[in-house]
């Protein structure tokens, strides 16, 4: 088994030309063609050249914004791993420096001043097995397998980057590279070191769990490829890497992915085709009984296994789409008519079937969804439809499926595309939300007004606090339209807001008679002189087009002018994805002050009397 990136597709043929065309592109172009050669199935060869012009051509910033530096620390040679890093960042549109501390060094320098200077957004650990559990006797009981110190070392160690950096931590897991001395039953030997590694991986989860620590699960990876895949006894007595130059692209992936969850880049949104994707055969022209689907065929139960992931993917917040080139009707009566059929109509948030062409009916898929195209994965068995997304619409994440239907699940989790580092209430709840939101629009065709004054809705608020703090800073991190400054925030940096006495840190939940929307705004805001400046203000694209902003204005204008304020002040800072929200301030009744700067004076502030909604102010 290989470490390849299968679900990319296969590079340019022209691939080194098209990466040395590069160099002689304006910034902007130039970055959106590394991108695009980034976004293909790169070896290590490859993504060696391209790392190297990225560096050449960006090496601090990029035209979109800051980067995202990575402390790498650990045990074992690293500097091999890094092209892979930034180019698994470069996949994801996001710039990514790595400093590497000293080899072996990490005790020493994971909070000296050298990495200080550096000021790292995250810290990586990357130990090896030996070096953390030390030496052992096989022969000894479980009293002496050391894991409870080695937890304790590792937590010491997440203490100290954090208290040095602020920064977030993600934890690699050792890998099972130790030889068993009884074969399959090692448990029974509890001394060994691969008992121990074995045991300390798991002990791992739990401690990372509870310290709020991301994990690269290297162990994980190793029992879907094989462990000489990722690790050659040879190079690791020659050079100490752990882990082999082969693995690189692949290594760089899996921490890209989880520096891109924490930074909202995960897709939200699995975009669907129908025939031969969903099912055996054409709708249109096999007809219900034509369609191959279900138990007792193993091709039948191959789309099942498709419809069953995605199915679970809802569960835990991915929203579900269908992208069609069917009658509609047609489209639908298998959802609705089949025995046999796991997903039905009420698990999809957006259905669009017709004679369309698919970059154009994804669009639309966007915006009922009110989502950014980067934000969708589009799964199509038809090559033609993949190439043809992938051109019009490079942004939409498009896996080179295999022909085999009884893979193609196991391709979209082989992808990552919706890796996640928490899970709260509101994802369990999300794609339920979003069929609900398609509800509310078809009530609200007629007469929007009508409809929105019928919902019933609540905006409810409270300050920031502990129980919420891991839905406010996903939804910090992960909302790109309506957010007016786009500003991360690490967990350390919102709790602390809970008792900082200058700060006005809300979180603002939205329900309805057809459901709790959840929390769906946060804004943030610090008293100055007499005014309150928010520098923080986002809302879920979900609740677009009913107001919310209208009454979350008015929370904020009751809450300044308990703490005293004379004036809200505005903040807008564009970031290419925030569009939407560019004359936000201004429509809300703001006065312009300065260069992305609003002001309102709250002495002359009223709260609008048609407001579709009880906003609790007090």
């Amino acid at each position: 088994m290989t470490t390849g990136l299968s679900w990319l597709p296969a590079p340019p043929p022209d691939f080194a030309a098209r990466l040395s065309q590069t160099e002689a592109l304006p910034d902007a172009e130039a970055w959106d063609a590394l991108v695009a050669l980034a976004r293909t199935r790169l070896d290590p060869a490859r993504t060696n050249r391209l790392d190297r012009v990225l560096q050449r051509r960006f090496p601090d910033t990029f035209p979109a914004g800051p980067s995202v530096r990575l402390g790498l620390l650990g045990s074992s040679t690293l500097a091999h791993l890094a092209a892979g890093i930034r180019v698994g960042a470069l996949r994801r549109d996001l710039h990514l420096t790595v400093h590497e501390g000293a080899y072996g060094q990490y005790r020493q320098v994971i909070d000296g001043e050298a990495l200080r200077a550096v000021r790292p957004d995250i810290v990586l650990l990357a130990l090896d097995a030996a070096d953390l559990l030390g030496p052992g006797d096989p022969a000894a009981g479980p009293e002496a397998a050391g894991l409870a110190g080695a937890i304790d070392r590792l937590k010491a160690l997440w203490a100290r980057a954090r208290a040095a950096h602020g920064s977030g931590v993600i934890q690699q897991t050792l890998l099972p590279a130790a030889l068993p001395l009884m074969g399959g039953n090692e448990h029974r030997m509890p001394g060994s070191l691969a008992a121990r590694t074995l045991r300390l991986n798991a002990a791992l989860r739990q401690a990372a769990a509870e310290e709020g620590v991301d994990l690269l699960a290297l162990d994980d990876a190793v029992s879907r490829h094989g462990l000489d895949a990722w690790h050659d006894p040879a190079l690791w007595l020659r050079a100490r890497q752990a882990v082999t130059p082969a693995a690189g692209p692949l290594y760089g992936d899996l921490v890209a992915r989880l520096v891109g969850a924490r930074l909202g880049r995960s897709a939200k949104a699995l975009v669907l085709d129908l025939d031969d994707t969903l099912w055996g055969g054409t709708i249109g022209e096999d007809g219900l009984a034509g369609l191959v689907l279900g138990q007792g065929s193993a091709l039948g139960e191959s789309f099942l296994a498709l419809q069953a992931y995605a199915r679970d993917l809802a569960r835990r917040g991915v929203v579900l789409a269908v992208c069609s080139k069917n009658d509609p009707e047609t489209a639908r009566l298998p959802f609705a008519a089949h025995p046999d059929m796991l997903l039905r109509l009420s698990d999809i948030a957006a259905f669009v079937a017709n004679w369309d062409d698919k970059a154009t009916n994804l669009r639309r898929i966007a915006a009922e969804l009110r989502l950014g195209l980067d934000a969708l994965v589009f799964v199509d068995d038809n090559p033609f439809e993949r190439a043809l997304v992938r051109e019009h619409l490079p942004m939409v994440a498009v896996p080179e499926v295999p022909d085999e239907p009884a893979l193609v699940a196991r391709c979209l989790a082989d992808a990552g595309y919706f890796e996640a580092v928490t899970l709260t209430d509101e994802d369990r709840g999300r794609a339920r939300a979003y069929v609900q939101d398609r509800e509310r629009r078809a009530l609200g065709k007629t007469d929007l007004a009508g409809t929105l004054a019928g919902l019933g809705m609540r905006l409810a608020w409270r300050r920031f606090d502990a129980v919420g703090l891991p839905r406010i800073v996903q939804l910090v991190n992960k909302t790109n339209q309506f957010n007016l400054t786009t500003r991360r925030l690490r967990e350390a940096e919102a709790a602390a807001l809970i008792d900082d006495p200058d700060a006005v840190a809300l979180q603002l939940r939205l329900t309805d008679r057809l459901g709790d929307n959840g929390v769906i705004a946060v804004a943030i805001g610090r008293l100055v002189d007499g005014d309150l400046v928010v520098e923080t203000w986002l809302m879920s694209c979900r609740v677009l087009g009913r107001r919310v902003e209208e009454g979350t204005l008015a929370v904020l204008a009751a809450e300044a002018a308990r703490r005293g304020a004379r004036r809200l002040v505005g903040l807008y800072r564009p970031s290419g994805r925030n569009a939407m929200v560019a004359d936000l301030y201004p429509r809300l009744g703001f006065a312009a002050e300065g260069e992305g700067r609003w002001a309102l004076d709250l002495a002359g502030y009223v709260v609008p009397g048609d407001l579709p909604m009880v906003v609790e102010v007090g």
